[in-house]
């Protein structure tokens, strides 16, 4: 399994949720933890609350695709995961 989609909580907002697929979602944490990422900056600190793996990529950005479409917190409450 190579790529992930995560899912982020901003506990400085609480109610931001951040969805993002890569290749190694530790390290893309540490980046949104830093403020290196612009979308992500202002929502510090992030908390993981999902992660999923693949195999490829394409299936990674289909279900990040997915879950954005349906809303994070929605298919977080669908997994039963908050």
């Amino acid at each position: 399994m190579n790529y992930s989609v995560y899912i982020l909580y901003s506990h400085s907002t609480d109610r931001w949720y951040y969805v993002g697929q890569s290749k190694n979602h530790l390290e893309r944490f540490e980046r949104h933890q830093s403020g290196r990422n612009k979308s992500t900056k202002a929502g510090i600190p992030w908390e993981i609350v999902h992660v999923e793996f693949f195999n490829d990529r394409s299936d990674a950005v289909r279900k990040e695709r997915q879950i954005k479409n349906l809303g994070s917190r929605r298919y977080l409450d669908r997994i039963q995961i908050h």
